[in-house]
């Protein structure tokens, strides 16, 4: 899911970066910085939208570095057990399958798959039904449920079912 917040982060300039652009240098370093990155209790950083404000630099002893105190407003995502998510498939085998839904992976086990498919062994490793009328494989579509999240200090691991009412392959590029 995602969410709207405001978040804080002390950011520190080289003394070359001081001058009539300051603020936009000190903006600069905070997307490069922040942007992409996870943090266990927020979630992943997808875009800084705002800055509300920032603080008034210390100087570093020693380094001539000064440390400004930054407010800013992000768009975060951070996946809740119970929730529906649409992801791609990236790797597929005997244990089950992999997914990615933006910056999060997601293993679906193959006993959190329906009990009619199949797994297919070659050079395109697949998930089949009985009838051949639906292959979980590489790059395929599905929608699958999260059933539990493991927060680390950086990254965030989902484990995901498909076996429930309106989940599954959503969408096959290999069959169109």
């Amino acid at each position: 899911m995602f969410f709207h917040i405001v978040l804080e982060r002390n950011m520190q300039l080289h003394p070359r970066f001081f001058g009539r652009n300051l603020r936009e240098n000190l903006v600069s370093k905070l997307m490069k910085d922040v942007e992409g990155t996870c943090s266990g209790r927020h979630g992943f950083v997808v875009a800084i939208t705002g800055i509300e404000s920032v603080g008034k630099g210390l100087i570093r002893d020693g380094t001539g570095f000064v440390t400004f105190p930054v407010k800013y407003q992000c768009v975060v995502f951070r996946p809740f057990k119970g929730e529906i998510l649409e992801a791609v498939v990236t790797l597929v085998n005997k244990m089950g399958f992999f997914a990615e839904a933006g910056p999060v992976q997601i293993f679906v086990s193959k006993h959190l798959i329906p009990d009619d498919m199949e797994f297919q062994a070659g050079d395109m490793p697949n998930y089949t039904t009985s009838d051949g009328s639906v292959k979980i494989q590489k790059e395929c579509e599905v929608r699958l449920k999260i059933i539990g999240t493991r927060v680390d200090a950086t990254e965030i691991f989902c484990v995901g079912t498909i076996k429930d009412d309106f989940l599954g392959v959503i969408n096959d590029p290999a069959a169109a």
